[in-house]
C-alpha cells in the first residue's frame, strides 16, 4: 500500500480547518498545522502527546504444531492498532479453515451484480469441476456499507482441459484466476488457494472480522491488515491481503520500485489491475518460488538484496553470489520502506526493507508465534510472550509448520538463502547422474 504522499490542504481524506484532528496534525506537523489551521500557540500539541502512526497495521499468529485456533485473537491484535487504519480497508487470511475440502481450491469471489456472478459461474463450469458453492456467511455490521455479494466455490480443474492445457495444475488455476479478474466486470477472485481463504473489505479490520464471523473459523495461521491508503482508493478488492493460489501478502509501506517490478511480472503473464503496489509483491513470490523453484527465503533475499556498496565490502565468494543474484533478478529488487508478512501452506515469512524503515515485531510462546507492527499488539493476545524482538532489515524471518520443517530436514533442504541452490539449469541438457555415460 503506497504511503504518505499528501496534498497540503488535505490529509487522510479530511480538509484542514481550525478543528483538524490529531491524525491530521501528526501527519502535517505542528508548524504546518498551526499555519493552516490558525490554531493558537497554547493549543499546539507537544511532541509525544499525539500518536503518530507509521502507515498501515499488519499482524500474524501461527501455531507451528498445526493446531487450529479461532479468529478472535487475530482480530484483537489488529484492533489494538486501530489508529494505523482509516476505515478504508481491512482483511485477514486464514490457513487450515477448510479441512473437509483440503484437496480442492477454495475460490472466494466478490460480485457487484447478478450478471457478473452468472458469467463467472458459467466460466467455472467450463474449466473446473465444482464440489460445492455457497454464499460466504456474514453478519450485519453498522459500519460496513454496501458489501458485494460474497460467494465461495470448492473446485478442481477439469481433468480433460487440464491435460490439454500443457501446464501443471497450479499454473492452470493461476491463469484462470488472472483471466477472471482481468476480463469479468464486477467480479473479483479474492483468494484461490487450498484449505485457506481471504476475508477482506472496506472498513476497519475489527469490523471486517465481525462482518465475516471469523470467530467461527479455526486456522493454524492467521494474518491481518488494517489499511491507511493515501495514493489509491478504498475498495473491496483493494483491501489486503492480496492472494494468489496459496500465497497471501499483507504489507505496510510503499514500493517505490513498483513500475519496474510490475513490468517484470507482466512479462510472465501476471496482470496488475488492482491499483496498489502491494499486488506486485504477491506475484513476485509466486514467480520466484512456484515458477522459479526458489525457496521463499531466497525470494525474500532477492527482493531485499544488499546494496552494491555492501556487496563491495563482502568476501569474494559472497560478493560473487550476491552480484549474480542482483544481476539475474535486477527487476525483482523491491525498493522503498516496507514490512511484509507472507502466508503459504508451509507457514509464514516476514521481511523488512533492508534499511528497516517500517516497524515489525516478533514474539513466541510455546508452539505459538506472533508478529505485529507494534509490540503492544502481541502482548494484547499473549501477555507473557517470550523472546520479543524486532525483525531485522533485509533478513527473512521464517516460521514453518513442524511437519514441513521435519520433512525438509529429512531431505537435507537448506533453509539459509546463502546455501539454497538455484533451481534452474544453464546447460542445454539435463544434468546426468554421477557415473552415467554413453
Amino acid at each position: 500500500m503506497q504511503e504518505v504522499s499528501f496534498d497540503a490542504t488535505r490529509v487522510g481524506g479530511a480538509p484542514f480547518g481550525r478543528g483538524c484532528g490529531a491524525r491530521q496534525r501528526s501527519a502535517l506537523g505542528r508548524a504546518g498545522c498551526d499555519r493552516l489551521c490558525g490554531a493558537p500557540i497554547e493549543a499546539r500539541l507537544r511532541e509525544g502527546a499525539v500518536r503518530i502512526p507509521s502507515g498501515c497495521a499488519i499482524a500474524a499468529i501461527m501455531d507451528r504444531s498445526g493446531a487450529r485456533h479461532d479468529g478472535s485473537d487475530i482480530v484483537k491484535a489488529i484492533e489494538l492498532m486501530h489508529d494505523r487504519s482509516n476505515g478504508l480497508g481491512g482483511g485477514f487470511a486464514a490457513y487450515g479453515i477448510y479441512p473437509a475440502y483440503r484437496e480442492l481450491y477454495a475460490f472466494h469471489v466478490m460480485y457487484e451484480s447478478r450478471d457478473a456472478r452468472a458469467e463467472v459461474e458459467a466460466y467455472l463450469d467450463t474449466y473446473f469441476m465444482c464440489e460445492k458453492q455457497e454464499r460466504i456467511p456474514t453478519e450485519p455490521v453498522a459500519s460496513i456499507k454496501n458489501p458485494p455479494d460474497l460467494w465461495r466455490y470448492f473446485v478442481a480443474p477439469h481433468t480433460m482441459r487440464l491435460n490439454m492445457s500443457g501446464v501443471d495444475e497450479a499454473e492452470y488455476v493461476m491463469r484462470h484466476v488472472v483471466r477472471i479478474n482481468k476480463n469479468v466486470d464486477g467480479a473479483f477472485v479474492a483468494s484461490s488457494g487450498k484449505d485457506m481463504g481471504a476475508f477482506k473489505g472496506v472498513g476497519y479490520p475489527e469490523d471486517i472480522g465481525a462482518f465475516y464471523r471469523l470467530d467461527e473459523y479455526r486456522a493454524w495461521a492467521w494474518t491481518a491488515h488494517g489499511r491507511f491508503p493515501t495514493n489509491t482508493p478504498g475498495w473491496w478488492g483493494g483491501a489486503h491481503p492480496f492472494t494468489l493460489l496459496n500465497w497471501s501478502v499483507v504489507h505496510n509501506g510503499e514500493v517505490s520500485s513498483y513500475d519496474a517490478n510490475r513490468r517484470y511480472v507482466e512479462q510472465f503473464g501476471y496482470s496488475c489491475e488492482l491499483q496498489t503496489d502491494t499486488e506486485v509483491i504477491t506475484y513476485l513470490f509466486d514467480l520466484l518460488c512456484r515458477r522459479g523453484g526458489l525457496s521463499p527465503e531466497m525470494a525474500a533475499h532477492i527482493m531485499t538484496a544488499p546494496s552494491w556498496d555492501a556487496i563491495d565490502r563482502m568476501p569474494a565468494e559472497d560478493a560473487a553470489f550476491e552480484t549474480a543474484l542482483r544481476t539475474v533478478y535486477a527487476s525483482a529488487l523491491v525498493n522503498g520502506p516496507f514490512s511484509v508478512i507472507l502466508g503459504s501452506e508451509e507457514g509464514i515469512l516476514a521481511i523488512n526493507d533492508r534499511l528497516k524503515l517500517r516497524a515489525l515485531m516478533a514474539g513466541e510462546k510455546g508452539s505459538m508465534v506472533y508478529l505485529a507492527s507494534e509490540q503492544a499488539a502481541i502482548e494484547a493476545v499473549c501477555p507473557d510472550a517470550e523472546n520479543i524482538r524486532p525483525i531485522e532489515g533485509g533478513e527473512p524471518f521464517v516460521v514453518q509448520l513442524d511437519e514441513v520443517a521435519r520433512r525438509q530436514d529429512d531431505h537435507g533442504v537448506w533453509s539459509s538463502p546463502r546455501h539454497a541452490p538455484l533451481a534452474h539449469e544453464t546447460g542445454v541438457l539435463p544434468r546426468r547422474e554421477e557415473g552415467r555415460g554413453l
